[in-house]
C-alpha cells in the first residue's frame, strides 16, 4: 500500500516538475524574402535538455495558443497553425521590406499548483535591408524579451537583451540564456532592463525570462493564488 502511494506521489511530482520546467518557443529563419512563404514553428518542451514534447503530450490546452504577426507597418494578422511532426507550424508571406514580429500568447486552461500559467514567445524576421518595425514596443505581450533584429549575430559579438514586464523595462530581472549545446547562463538586467552576453558557439540561442505575480484571482471558475508568466526568444548566431 505504501509503495503504491509513494509511487503515485513520485509520478505526480515528476509531471508537475515537467510542466513547470517546460515552455513554448518559436523557431523561424531570422531572414525572410518578399513574396516567399516564411515558415514559423512552435515547440513545447525543455529547450536546454533538448526535450521536445510530442504533440499528444502537450499539457492541458497548451496547443490552443494564439499566434499573431505584426507587419512593419504595424498591421496585426492572426496566423493559423497546423500540426507537424513534433511541433505546430504556420506560414506568412512578407510583401514589404522591414522587420516582421511573430507573437505567441496563451493562458493555460488548467491551474498548476494553485497558479495560472501564462506562456509567451516572440520571433523577429528581417526582410530586405530596412529596420522599419524593429522596436521593443512592437511586442504587446505582458512579458517579453527584445534584441535588435538582425539576420544573424556573429560568434564573439556582444548581444544586448532587454526584458520588459507590462511593456516597461524591468530591472533586477533574471534572464536565462542557453547555447545550442545546452550550456546555460543566468544574467541579471540593469535599471534599463538590459543585460548582455557574448556567444562563443554558432547556432540557435534560447532566451527565457519568468515572473510570478502573487495577486490572486479566478481562472475558468477556479481560484488561483498567483500568475506565473514566462517569455521566450531565440537568436541565431553564425
Amino acid at each position: 500500500m505504501n509503495v503504491r502511494f509513494f509511487s503515485m506521489i513520485a509520478l505526480f511530482t515528476l509531471v508537475c516538475s515537467q510542466v513547470f520546467g517546460h515552455a513554448l518557443w518559436i523557431e523561424t529563419s531570422p531572414n525572410g524574402k518578399k513574396g516567399q512563404p516564411q515558415e514559423v514553428r512552435v515547440f513545447w518542451g525543455e529547450y536546454a535538455d533538448k526535450d521536445i514534447s510530442p504533440l499528444d503530450k502537450w499539457f492541458s490546452d497548451t496547443k490552443s495558443y494564439t499566434l499573431t504577426l505584426i507587419t512593419p507597418d504595424k498591421k496585426e494578422i492572426k496566423l493559423t497553425s497546423a500540426p507537424g511532426s513534433d511541433h505546430y507550424k504556420a506560414f506568412f508571406t512578407p510583401d514589404a521590406d522591414g522587420v516582421y514580429t511573430v507573437l505567441l500568447q496563451h493562458s493555460v486552461k488548467d491551474l498548476y499548483n494553485g497558479s495560472r500559467l501564462d506562456y509567451h514567445a516572440s520571433a523577429a524576421v528581417v526582410v530586405g535591408k530596412s529596420n522599419v518595425g524593429d522596436a521593443a514596443s512592437v511586442n504587446k505581450n505582458p512579458i517579453s524579451i527584445y534584441s535588435i533584429a538582425k539576420g544573424a549575430y556573429k560568434v564573439n559579438e556582444s548581444i544586448t537583451l532587454q526584458a520588459l514586464l507590462d511593456k516597461l523595462p524591468v530591472g533586477d530581472q533574471e534572464v536565462e540564456v542557453y547555447a545550442p549545446n545546452g550550456w546555460g547562463k543566468k544574467l541579471w538586467t540593469d535599471s534599463t532592463g538590459s543585460a548582455k552576453f557574448t556567444p562563443i558557439w554558432p547556432g540557435r540561442y534560447f532566451v527565457e525570462v519568468a515572473n510570478t505575480d502573487k495577486k490572486p484571482g479566478e481562472h475558468n471558475g477556479k481560484p488561483y493564488e498567483a500568475v506565473w508568466r514566462c517569455a521566450t526568444y531565440c537568436i541565431e548566431v553564425k
